[in-house]
């Protein structure tokens, strides 16, 4: 017999770690996901075989479920092939500089994050409200009756708010993120429900995170709004001042100084409206890297705080 395999789970808990242990390198969140799973299933198992013990249940159901270590390459398979199913190509890597600065237009990940920083300030001010008012009215009442049955409700809440962004980041930031909860609770009592609730970092992780989206999300949509609106105006300066001519309105007028007439005729003029054309669209390609990188940033800010496995390893 092989002295370095590893041996037959004798409970629940043995099997897990196990898994986990076969999973070390994987991500985090793919590592979530098949601890729930397996978590589940065997919990289900057990209680479907009244008066067996884990050990002649795990015995039983390694044969069909399998051992550890065949459910960990099972879920490295499907991942990759998820991945290749959900995720769009990327486009192929410039070899130029010019193509690089450029080609972030073709990424789908820069419209993902640009849209994503839109939308934080509206779920930033959400979770922000939801977090705070929830803390503040638990903190509240623990000292009525009503106080606890409140708190654990809004904990809870927070675990679900956690999956509901842990899909739309991956979504749109195309960062890998939990498809399942922390862990089962299936087999557990109330009271050890509650302490597995209070005592899992992602809990308070996500708390943190929610808090933390208000500045973000005001953050984010400020920075895409002024600065998408600011290339955009420069780029599309030559259009305009065929509008407004067009209707006899002068794009450029100066009463004052005359060097600074000067300098606002030569801007209002062809020279200067293709210059700032120019300008433009080079800000609006630096304003799709910055937006990308942001959101890459941020995606990483979601997997530290909302990942089980990143708030214990």
């Amino acid at each position: 017999m092989n002295a370095d395999a590893p041996k037959m789970p004798r409970t629940i808990a043995d099997y897990l770690e196990q898994l986990r242990a076969a999973l070390r390198g994987a991500d985090p969140a793919l590592i979530q996901d098949a601890l729930y799973d397996a978590e589940e299933h065997l919990r289900a198992e057990l209680a479907d075989q009244p008066g067996r013990s884990e050990a002649d249940m795990l015995a039983k159901v390694v044969s069909s479920y399998g051992a550890p270590e065949e459910v960990a390459d099972i879920y490295r398979d499907q991942e990759i092939k998820i991945q290749r199913a959900l995720r769009p190509p990327r486009p192929a890597k410039q070899a130029s500089w010019v193509g690089q600065f450029f080609g972030v237009a073709a990424d789908p990940h820069t419209y993902g994050a640009l849209f994503y920083m839109v939308l934080s300030l509206a779920t930033g001010i959400f979770y922000f409200t939801w977090a705070v008012t929830g803390l503040s009215l638990s903190f509240g009442l623990l000292v009525l009756i009503i106080g606890i049955p409140f708190a654990l409700l809004f904990l809870g809440s927070v675990r679900v708010l956690s999956l509901v962004e842990g899909r739309i980041v991956e979504t749109m930031l195309g960062v890998r993120m939990p498809r399942r909860p922390a862990f089962s609770t299936r087999g557990m009592s109330f009271w050890q429900r509650i302490g597995a609730v209070i005592s899992d970092p992602r809990t308070w992780g996500t708390v943190g995170y929610m808090i933390l989206m208000l500045p973000l999300g005001i953050a984010y949509f400020t920075l895409a709004v002024t600065m998408l609106a600011t290339s955009l105006a420069l780029a599309l300066a030559p259009i305009a001042k065929v509008v407004l001519e067009s209707f006899g309105i002068p794009y450029a007028s100066c009463n004052g100084d005359v060097w600074v007439c000067n300098w606002v005729n030569w801007w209002g003029g062809w020279p200067g409206t293709i210059c700032a054309s120019i300008i433009g669209i080079v800000m609006l390609f630096a304003t799709l890297h910055i937006v990308r990188a942001l959101g890459y940033l941020h995606g990483q800010i979601a997997k530290h705080l909302l990942v089980a496995g990143n708030a214990r390893e």
